[in-house]
């Protein structure tokens, strides 16, 4: 419940805003900038990578769908961890999804900046200066929109989100009908298949994003309805999408110069077998442009998450108040949204593409596991919690979560596990900081949710 004097936040979201939120963050620079670098592990097994990485995501979204009906609270996995663990497990979590979604942010920027390069190339234009200037750029821009409407931000995800689907169902479409199925042959490379461990701890932040429908829950509207529906609706989307474009790269630019393409993997294939259309351009010059909106959805998207994890944090006091407060004119998590662009910044400048893409999986993957185990801890200490949705198969489905995060937790390389170790540190010094000073331990704040009815899967959406 909102104390006296506090804004609680307008619920200017509908089931099509929070599933294009979701589709928004994953089909993002993964599918553009990571299938080129996936390849060069896992050669044409790429298509299994993602086809796995989609199995092991969706033991974990029917964890974020049972969790968000019973606890519609912004913060997504955040605050389903703050309802069954400590303030310190809490806290971890908290601060691990933080810096996902904000590395997430860097790593949409980077990508965004090479294929906006790429895209000017085809037209003829050398761009001035470093690429790494249009990534910071970038972000300035969606920093402000967010800070200045969530409505806006959600309305410019919908449309950048439908346009970029669009536009993968021209290449998918114009390329399954020259696709080569030699082009897979041998499917394993030299390794064998235990490649296609790394390749899919590279690639699983592909699969993040359908998380950050729950971080805005109070912002939807019938939120233990529409949050549920919006979180698998976005997964299957994607999942399709991802294995028609992936099976249309390999099958026409072959898994040897779709891996020397690296970032712009994608849009070099369509070079090979798009049209030339009027007002338009190439084919490459249309999936370059797709490219471009594809990383700018997602950065949005992240942009939106990472800030309302602040807010959460701020607003139960494990953050500084200052954090969960919105501003009295813009109704935006506004201290959050800045703080969360300034390690956005950072990373941009001096952080690798390729450690940018395993730091952000990785602290998906391990925020993930405990979502899973919440899910179960949840069930035993509260067996009578009204669930308008729940998991199918429990408890198998979040232990298989579990296994299968940790698992591919295990092949991501030692380097990215310092880094990550590091943070995590830093973490630990800000919770004790806090705690001296009256932070830390918290307070649970109970949202404003309308009730709604249990959902039921067989409805159409409305």
């Amino acid at each position: 419940m909102s104390k006296a004097g506090e804004r609680a936040p307008a619920t200017s979201l509908g089931l099509l805003d929070a599933t294009m939120v979701g589709i928004g963050a994953m089909i993002g620079a993964g599918i553009f900038v990571l299938t080129g670098l996936a390849t060069n592990i896992a050669g044409p097994a790429v298509i299994a990578v993602f086809a796995l990485n989609g199995v092991v995501t969706s033991f974990t979204a029917l964890a974020y769908a049972e969790l968000a009906a019973a606890i519609p609270r912004n913060g997504g996995g955040y605050a389903y961890v703050r309802e069954v663990f400590s303030a310190p497990v809490s806290f971890v979590m908290g601060w691990t999804r933080w810096f996902t979604y904000m590395i997430a942010g860097a790593l949409y920027a980077l990508g965004f900046a090479s294929n906006f390069v790429e895209f000017a190339h085809i037209y003829g234009f050398d761009l001035p200066g470093p690429p790494v200037v249009y990534a910071l750029l970038v972000v300035g821009v969606f920093v402000a929109l967010n800070a200045l409407s969530t409505a806006a931000s959600g309305g410019a995800e919908t449309i950048i989100t439908l346009v970029k689907i669009g536009i993968l169902g021209v290449f998918v479409v114009f390329g399954l009908s020259v696709a080569r199925v030699g082009e897979f042959r041998p499917f394993f490379p030299e390794a064998g298949p235990i490649a296609l461990l790394p390749a899919m701890g590279l690639t699983f932040i592909a699969f993040q994003g359908y998380d950050l429908i729950a971080t805005v829950t109070e912002e939807v509207e019938n939120p233990t309805v529409n949050i549920p529906r919006a979180i698998i609706l976005s997964v299957v989307v994607t999942v399709v999408v991802y294995l028609l474009v992936v099976f249309v790269a390999i099958g026409t630019l072959g898994a040897d110069a779709l891996g020397a393409a690296g970032e712009t993997a994608v849009a070099r294939a369509a070079e090979g077998f798009m049209p030339t259309f009027p007002l338009v351009g190439t084919g490459a010059a249309i999936i370059a442009f797709g490219a471009v909106f594809s990383t700018i959805s997602a950065l949005n998207a992240v942009v939106i998450g990472s800030s309302r994890v602040a807010f959460a944090m701020g607003r139960e006091r494990q953050l500084p108040a200052a954090l969960g407060r919105l501003h009295h004119r813009y109704g935006t998590p506004m201290v959050g949204i800045l703080a969360s662009a300034v390690v956005m910044l950072v990373a941009v400048v001096v952080v690798p593409i390729q450690v940018v893409g395993n730091l952000a999986s990785l602290f998906s993957l391990l925020g993930f596991t405990i979502v899973n185990v919440a899910v179960i801890r949840l069930r035993r200490q509260q067996p009578d919690l009204r669930r308008p949705f729940e998991m199918p198969f429990y408890p198998y489905t979040p232990i298989l979560g579990i296994v299968c995060n940790l698992l591919l937790g295990f092949f991501i390389d030692p380097f990215t596990w310092v880094l990550a170790l590091s943070w995590l540190a830093l973490g630990g010094g800000v919770y004790l900081l806090l705690a001296r000073r009256g932070y830390g331990e918290g307070e649970r704040r109970e949202p404003e949710i309308a009730e709604a009815e249990p959902l039921d899967l067989e409805d159409e959406p409305t």
